[in-house]
């Protein structure tokens, strides 16, 4: 506009409105969402590349709605063998997803943060139940809504770079994206430590933990992609064939324990109690310097976060995905009406103190009757899959 106001209409040449044009062409580009998420063909390979370097590839909702149709159009294109998805910048397949959008709305009682998870747990499903072989690169930072973009795929390849976590206690959320479904379902009680304790999990011990299907050095990705590319009759078969190919010849790390390995008897015992309090008990009695650290870490964490997160992994044990992401819509949206988890955003990512003030402040004082309310069905807004 300001070009209008420094030029007199007569002087309005066509090279002025030219130069306009594509002046605010490039400004609309520079902010075209549409670049947030790169989708291609290649052969008969669907690639979906995160493409939000800057934010650690955060998922965002028009990411999502960009995303999904074109998972249920490669679907049903006899062209299309696989979908790849991965992400740009070198550090992160996806960090997240764009938490503070969603409690700026929340705060104002704005859609976004209705939309948000309903569409994003949507999405989540269309991956598990993807009629096409999909494959994951998650190299770098994978955590929330990036575990939800790879793990209910049927391949998942983790590097070295990996770092997996599902930190949503910290945050007054819970581990969402289908993390009541496939958490209880790892061996042991791998998943609801996890849950509980955010505990960050790096390279081959992602692979070793159940989480990832394969491990591939990092700078090996672009010779398996172009493999997998190149494949002429991508069938399940052909793909772990491929990927077995990969993930035996890489060595990195090969020799090491897996991380919890040590801790496993501990772990299996001290989470598979019926209650928080009986979790904390059990941590308190076993008085190990392992089980003062981990007490220490759920100390810090929302009480009505982790009494919502035992109780969903409890039930989401036995629940098919679908019934399972309905679940936490709920849950999402009694987070949405709650305190801690705008308390928490506050302490961990806005104000940075690390010292969030949670409502209610301990375990104790989280009713069972409050945490009812949050798995309560929600009527004609209940998530529809």
């Amino acid at each position: 506009n300001s070009y209008f106001v420094i030029l007199a209409p007569r002087q309005l040449t066509l090279r002025h409105l030219l130069y306009l044009f594509l002046h605010l062409q490039k400004m609309c580009k520079h902010t075209d969402s549409s670049d947030e998420v790169l989708l291609e063909k290649k052969g008969g390979a669907g690639i979906i590349t995160l493409n939000r370097p800057k934010a650690l590839n955060a998922l965002n909702l028009s990411m999502i709605q960009q995303i999904y149709p074109q998972i249920k159009a490669w679907e049903q294109d006899p062209e299309t063998f696989l979908i790849i998805i991965k992400g740009t910048g070198g550090k992160a397949f996806c960090a997240g997803g764009d938490i503070r959008a969603i409690t700026d709305a929340g705060k104002v009682g704005d859609r976004l943060a209705q939309d948000f998870f309903r569409e994003e747990y949507t999405l989540n499903n269309a991956i598990g139940t993807c009629k096409k072989p999909y494959v994951a690169l998650i190299d770098g930072i994978t955590m929330g809504g990036g575990v939800g973009l790879s793990v209910h795929g049927h391949f998942r390849v983790a590097t070295e770079k990996t770092l997996f976590a599902m930190p949503e206690t910290a945050i007054g959320l819970f581990p969402d994206v289908g993390g009541g479904y496939f958490l209880p379902r790892l061996s042991g009680k791998i998943g609801y430590y996890l849950a509980l304790t955010g505990f960050r999990l790096k390279g081959r011990d992602v692979l070793k933990a159940g989480i990832a299907t394969h491990f591939v050095e990092s700078e090996k990705l672009p010779d398996l992609e172009k493999d997998l590319i190149a494949l002429k009759s991508a069938s399940k078969e052909n793909i772990a064939e491929l990927l077995n190919s990969y993930h035996v010849k890489s060595k990195i790390d090969q020799e090491k324990e897996f991380v919890l390995d040590e801790h496993m008897e501990k772990i299996n015992s001290l989470f598979s109690a019926n209650s928080m309090e009986e979790i904390v008990k059990n941590l308190k009695e076993d008085g190990s310097a392992f089980a003062i650290k981990q007490l220490e870490t759920i100390n810090k964490m929302s009480p009505t976060s982790l009494k919502m997160t035992l109780r969903q992994l409890r039930e989401g044990a036995s629940m098919s995905l679908q019934d399972v992401l309905t679940m936490e819509y709920r849950l999402s949206q009694a987070c949405m009406r709650g305190h801690d988890f705008y308390e928490g955003v506050r302490a961990v990512l806005i104000d940075k103190d690390q010292s969030p003030r949670w409502k209610p402040a301990a375990l104790e004082e989280v009713s069972d009757e409050f945490v009812d309310n949050c798995f309560k069905p929600l009527g004609n807004n209940d998530l529809k899959l």
